[in-house]
């Protein structure tokens, strides 16, 4: 058996919870390609629970994500140079970067390998430790066909992406939700990082209410930590019985809830493409980026965007942001309305 039959591969693809998503049909072509090799991801802690267990990988490797100033700091530098030494400890017969950053660079020339593969000219000058660069992508390609392009070019075949995931999903659910009586759940995702992603309290609570008077669903406000000042607004603007979960699930838990809803309406963010790879269809709201380089990947979503002249601009901060904050609610209502007449996902 050569050793490119059966090689040691390491893809790097350490964030956000949306690109690791993106990057699984990668996964699942080099697994064809090579189905005696080794494979190992490295990634942040904080996605590691979408890749343990996944059938197609061997390992996961963690890399934590340093907070400046916190007082975790010491122990993140600690986990980093243990990581390092495993580094050092281990060769792979073919590295694949496909983060594009600094952050995944300095992993990347650490690593040895006698082939190190990605994209020319990315971001913060982290091609230079590249052995083998593809030209540069198109930007304006999704970034599951980004990612497979490189997957491609080592011979994998050239079929339809597949996302499967590593989590361990829950099937009971009775401490988060109160028994439906029959109404299928809607998720509402509101809380995205970039202020210039969030649409209005008041819309979101005129579709909560909408959704629960007129459609008869069951709706659940999922979120962040972070996002509970905002959902909480939410719960009380709408004037209806909703399930506020912001802070209360884990990775795994909101993917139970995802797998279990109807449709789930979100802004471009990682649970977006989470509840695309479960087969959950998607309302997705758009403003400052382009929903066809990271919008909700496959069939039976709708993506709701106002067409702007200076949409996408890819700003987190904005002075106007009106490519959100004046998106009626009217026209996300008929986006859901396209779906649920399509059947939505079977309760």
């Amino acid at each position: 058996m050569t050793a490119m039959s059966a090689p040691r591969l390491l893809l790097i693809k350490l964030s956000s919870l949306g690109d690791v998503i993106h990057a699984l049909p990668t996964l699942e072509a080099l697994r064809e390609l090579y189905p005696r090799g080794h494979i190992t991801w490295l990634v942040e802690e904080g996605n590691a629970p979408l890749l343990l267990g996944h059938p197609a990988l061997d390992e996961v490797w963690t890399a934590p994500r340093p907070r400046w100033g916190t007082t975790g700091l010491g122990r993140a530098v600690g986990k980093m140079l243990t990581l390092a030494r495993r580094f050092r400890e281990t060769s792979f017969d073919v590295v694949i970067d496909l983060q594009g950053l600094l952050k995944s660079a300095g992993w990347t020339a650490l690593a040895k390998s006698p082939r190190k593969i990605g994209y020319h000219r990315t971001r913060e000058w982290s091609y230079l430790p590249l052995s083998e660069r593809l030209p540069p992508y198109d930007p304006e390609t999704h970034a599951v066909w980004r990612y497979l392009n490189i997957a491609r070019y080592l011979g994998a075949p050239t079929g339809p992406p597949r996302f499967r995931l590593g989590l361990q999903v829950p099937e009971n659910l009775e401490h988060l939700l109160p028994p439906d009586q029959g109404r299928g759940l809607v998720i509402l995702h509101p809380g995205a990082r970039w202020p210039t992603k969030l649409w209005s309290v008041a819309g979101w609570a005129a579709l909560a209410a909408w959704l629960s008077r007129e459609a008869g669903l069951q709706v659940a406000l999922t979120g962040s930590p972070a996002d509970l000042a905002l959902a909480a607004a939410i719960a009380a603007q709408a004037g209806t019985p909703v399930i506020n979960l912001a802070g209360r699930t884990t990775l795994a838990e909101l993917a139970a809830l995802l797998l279990r809803a109807r449709l789930a309406v979100t802004v471009d963010t990682g649970p977006m493409h989470l509840a695309a790879a479960l087969g959950t269809p998607v309302a997705a709201l758009f403003g400052p980026t382009a929903p066809w380089r990271t919008g909700p990947f496959g069939e039976g979503h709708e993506v709701v965007r106002l067409d702007l002249p200076c949409s996408p601009c890819f700003r987190r901060e904005c002075p106007a942001p009106r490519c959100l904050t004046e998106l009626p609610e009217a026209l996300v209502r008929r986006a859901v309305e396209k779906i649920l007449q399509r059947g939505g996902k079977p309760c």
